[in-house]
This record gives C-alpha cells, sequence and structure tokens, in this order.
C-alpha cells in the first residue's frame, strides 16, 4: 500500500505523457479505451489494471445484455467473442424457509428479469478478448499496476500516479523498493468499479456528490462449482429473494449455469441492512441448503470464492460524473441497473459516452469533457436507469414484501413512468441498530461439503499479498472504533467482512483489541462502505496483490 505525494521533491518519479490514462481493466475501462482507439488511431492511451492480469479480479459466472458490446464492434461473433451460452430457462422464486413459489408470468411483471436474447458468461474471460482487441488497436495495457492517487496540478486532474512497490509495514523501503510513477494525462477515466479510491477522492476534492442522493451498495459473494455434465443445464438462470434475510433487508441469490459443466452462484446482500449481527457470507452459505438451490451442487466441488461490492442507488445516486480533467464512468459512478440485476451492458454504454465526450474535449482542448453529461441523458442507457429508479428504494421504504408489490405495480402499471420518484434517505453506514436492540442470528456450522467457513473459502481465491506490506486497511481512530463499533454494535466488521479481514482478540484479560488480517483481503470494499463511522478506509495495496481468479472460468 502506498500514500504517493504530489510533491515531487519528497519522492523522485518517473513520468510517462499520454493522452488518456484510464484507471481499471473492468468491462467500462477497457471499453473507453476501444472507443477512444476506433475514432482516433493516432490517440495515446494507456490502461491501468492493479491485478495481476486483466480479469485477475473479476469473479466469473455472470448475464450479458450484448447490447452494447453490439455498438462496439457489430461482428463480435466473427470476432470470436465469448459468448458461449445463451440463457435458456430461467426462474425468479420467492423463498420460505422450505419452499419456493416461483413468479408467475415472470416477464410480465418484472419485465427487467427477462433474459431472453441475453448469454451467461464468463466476465472474465470477456474482459480478457476486450484487453486482446483493445491491445490489438494500440492501447497500452499495465497490468499489476495500481493507480495509488490523482496527479492534480493547478486545480486540476493531470494524471495519476502509480503505487510505489516494496515499502514494509513500517513504512520503511526494502531493498527492491520502486517508487511509483507519473503518468500524465490529458485526460483521466476513473473506471475502478464499486467504490473506487481513486473515484472517492475525485468525488470529495471536486464535490461531485454535491446534487446526488447517498450511494447505497450491495455486497455481491459468489462461488463457482464444477458439477457432473449430468447435472448441467446450460443458460439456466435462477434468481431468488425472500429467506433467509429478514422482511427489512433487500438482497437475494443467483445460479447460472455456464461454460464446461460449471455453475456460479452468489447472494447479494444491500448494505443498508439494520441487524449488526447479520453476516452476508452465512447467508450465501445457508441458502444453498435450500431445496431450490442445493440439486444444483449435488456430485459437484467448489472452485472459486470471490466477493465485490456493487453500486444499487441508481440514477438518483449518480454523482456529477466530470470533474476537471476527467471523467467517472462504470461502477465508479453507479452506472448499475438493480432491477435488472445487470452492470455490465451499462458500463460499457457509459464507457463509449465518456470515451465519445473525452474525445470531444481533446479535440477543442478544453480541461472538461462537458459533453458528457448532455450526452449520457440523451442516451438508452439514462433511459433505461430513469425507468428502473423506483425499484430498489421502494424496498427500503416498505420492506421486502411491499417492495416487490410496489415493483409489480412500477413495471406493470407505470412501466418505469410514474410521476414521482422514490428517494434514498441515508448512507449505509448510518443504518445499524445497537447490538442490544436487534436478535442474534444462530447461524449453522459448515459441513465441508456443501458450506464453507471462511478460511477455507477465502483459500480458493488465490489471494497474493506480501504480508510484510503495509496494511492497507486503515484505522483512523482506534477509540473511535472501541466506543462504537465494539461497544456500541459489537464489531461487525468482523461478521460482514466475507474474507475474515477484521477480527475481535483479548489476551490475559485485556480490553478487547481489533486484529486486521490484511494479507485475506478479496477487495471487496464492505468496509470502506458499512463502517459506522466511517473510520476505516481502504487504501489501495501494492499492484498484483489481491485474489487471482481463474480468467477462463
Amino acid at each position: 500500500m502506498t500514500q504517493p505525494s504530489n510533491d515531487s521533491t519528497a519522492i523522485e518519479r518517473d513520468e510517462m505523457a499520454f493522452d488518456v490514462v484510464i484507471v481499471g481493466g473492468g468491462p467500462s475501462g477497457l471499453t473507453a479505451a476501444i472507443r477512444l482507439r476506433q475514432e482516433n488511431p493516432d490517440l495515446s492511451v494507456c490502461l491501468l489494471e492493479k491485478g495481476s492480469e486483466i480479469g485477475a479480479h473479476i469473479v466469473s459466472g455472470a448475464v450479458l445484455e450484448p447490447r452494447t458490446l453490439e455498438e462496439l464492434f457489430p461482428d463480435w461473433k466473427e470476432r470470436g467473442a465469448p459468448l458461449k451460452t445463451p440463457v435458456s430457462d430461467e426462474k425468479l422464486l420467492y423463498l420460505t424457509k422450505k419452499s419456493a413459489l416461483p413468479i408467475p408470468a415472470l416477464h410480465m411483471l418484472m419485465p427487467q428479469m427477462d433474459n431472453r436474447g441475453n448469454y451467461v458468461i464468463s466476465l472474465g474471460e470477456l474482459c480478457r478478448w476486450l484487453g486482446e482487441q483493445a491491445e490489438a488497436l494500440g492501447v497500452e495495457i499495465y497490468p499489476g499496476f495500481s493507480g495509488a492517487d490523482l496527479f492534480i496540478e493547478d486545480g486540476k486532474v493531470c494524471g495519476v500516479i502509480t503505487g510505489d512497490m516494496g515499502i514494509n509495514r513500517d513504512g520503511q523501503h526494502k531493498p527492491d523498493f520502486t517508487p511509483g510513477m507519473i503518468l500524465r494525462a490529458k485526460q483521466t477515466i476513473l473506471s475502478e468499479g464499486a467504490r473506487g479510491s481513486l473515484s472517492k477522492k475525485a468525488m470529495a476534492t471536486f464535490d461531485l456528490r454535491k446534487n446526488a442522493e447517498p450511494q447505497t451498495f450491495g455486497l455481491g459473494i459468489k462461488e463457482v462449482w464444477e458439477i457432473p455434465a449430468e447435472n448441467h443445464r446450460p443458460g439456466f438462470v435462477q434468481h431468488s429473494f425472500g429467506w433467509p434475510l429478514d422482511t427489512h433487508t433487500y438482497g437475494g441469490a443467483f445460479l447460472y449455469h455456464f461454460g464446461e459443466n460449471l455453475v456460479a452462484y452468489g447472494f447479494i446482500t444491500a448494505l443498508d441492512y439494520r441487524n449488526p449481527w447479520l453476516s452476508p457470507f452465512e447467508e450465501m452459505q445457508r441458502t444453498k441448503q435450500h431445496p431450490a438451490f442445493k440439486p444444483h451442487f449435488e456430485g459437484g466441488r467448489r472452485i472459486i470464492y470471490g466477493a465485490r461490492a456493487i453500486s444499487e442507488g441508481g440514477i438518483q445516486s449518480l454523482p456529477h460524473p466530470v470533474f476537471p480533467g476527467g471523467v467517472l464512468t462504470g461502477d465508479s459512478a453507479g452506472f448499475l441497473n438493480m432491477p435488472k440485476i445487470k452492470g455490465i451492458h451499462t458500463s460499457m454504454k457509459s464507457g463509449i459516452i465518456a470515451a465519445d465526450a473525452v474525445l470531444e474535449a481533446l479535440k477543442n482542448e478544453q480541461p472538461e469533457a462537458d459533453s458528457y453529461m448532455d450526452r449520457l441523458r440523451s442516451s438508452w442507457l439514462w433511459q433505461e436507469l430513469y425507468a428502473a429508479r423506483n425499484i430498489r428504494p421502494s424496498f427500503s421504504r416498505w420492506g421486502m414484501i411491499g417492495g416487490a408489490l410496489y415493483s409489480g405495480i412500477d413495471s406493470m402499471i407505470f412501466r418505469g413512468r410514474a410521476p414521482w420518484t422514490l428517494h434514498h434517505p441515508h448512507a449505509d453506514n448510518a443504518t445499524l441498530l445497537p447490538a442490544d436492540k436487534a436478535p442474534k442470528i444462530d447461524y449453522p456450522k459448515a459441513d465441508g461439503k456443501l458450506t464453507f467457513n471462511r478460511p477455507e473459502s477465502v483459500f480458493l481465491s488465490n489471494i497474493s499479498h506480501d504480508e510484510d506490506q503495509p496494511v492497507h486497511l486503515q484505522v483512523a481512530k482506534m477509540d473511535v472504533w472501541k466506543e462504537v463499533n465494539l461497544g456500541r454494535f459489537a464489531a461487525p466488521e468482523s461478521r460482514y467482512c466475507p474474507a475474515g479481514v477484521y477480527e475481535t482478540l483479548a489476551q490475559d484479560g485485556e480490553e478487547e483489541q481489533l486484529v486486521i488480517n490484511a494479507q485475506n483481503c478479496v477487495h471487496c470494499k464492505s468496509c470502506d462502505i458499512k463502517d459506522p463511522e466511517q473510520n476505516i478506509n481502504w487504501c489501495t495495496p501494492e499492484g498484483a496483490s489481491g485474489p487471482n481468479y481463474p480468467v477462463g472460468m
């Protein structure tokens, strides 16, 4: 982890100059890079990816609506894009503890969930393919390099500083210390995903959230299983809501059959939940035991585990996406359609629009890509997010049953054009009840066959962190943690973290202390989001650190 300084006298840094620097090798960043070079082959474009390779930080198994891919590459089939499994069948279920009630007339009641014409894909494989297309167009891609800080001069972002490598826990330089570089850019595109650290700084520095409602997030925890061929149903998609979550907590499970006998299973828990005893990891594990899910894993073995936050707030929570010298794209801003449970096609579309706005700014030598917002508002992306705007906040307002009923009315009667807009009343960190006011949850013990504990799950993430590097999870005030987190909420970070990073230990009768196992971190960002006093700050670790998910699965 590095906290680089813009003071060049602090550390001597080499510099490289580009027309555009992009931070993040996910769908939006890669799409923006491709669009830039498609439209102007003479433009110098650099893309940074903190993972060890493109796709290394992406857990596979997703449903893709190919709309934006067709805009980017009308000949994507001829180019060999890895869309191999069309959706063949789908179910939406309301779960009780022992039964599953199918939602009839799914496509009429919940048109957002209609997956006809979509594909079940490996997102890591798609990103690797997009990376190949970008490199073929002349984009310079640097995996294993983190964007550790914005490079700001005269009130304008003029690029990014990559992370310093080779610093020990005491902040001293190791013999192999390598200072990060300044990557100068006329325009910088931030495409880091939800709660990106540079995006967070840009929003704070330039007050980009001034007119936005609080962003709300979900924690998605995912497993990939390999199952017997006779049990595989290529293209089968299943979503559920209801049990095991309480009626005030938004979320649910998903399951996709794809690839060569693979099943992607996951669970999303909205991080505005109230009960501090809730563990999203345990909710995900016990849902596998439900009769609607358990048969899909029979005879199989779990091969991948990972987690990531997603932005759920929708159009009400979008920050102003333009700052002096750059723009926000993808889930860095929050371009995800939560009712669809999809953000790939929307992120890619925001990447195209951002690239077009940046091209115009460069052509006219403007410091800001002012046309970005106008281009967004005139696009199908804005229309889609506007139509979906009331679904997510309806669950916060009326709970699981009320939100589901409202969603049906909004979809069938108003078709997303209701003459009102529901609002997000609070940030996710402001919702916890005191621990003594909330019921404890008795989670079943893992059986090691279908359900598992966190340590053996994290092992499947293939995490690589130098244990001697500085802890990249920073607690600003330990006395605040003791008073608020421990005293009032019984250390909720020990339960919401899906990787067992946070523990409380007491030795020899002393007060409980917080132990941070930073080497376990899967980069989900939940602690940065959910901490009650925003006292935990997720910083960028050394490049190539973190999970290494198999890209081709």
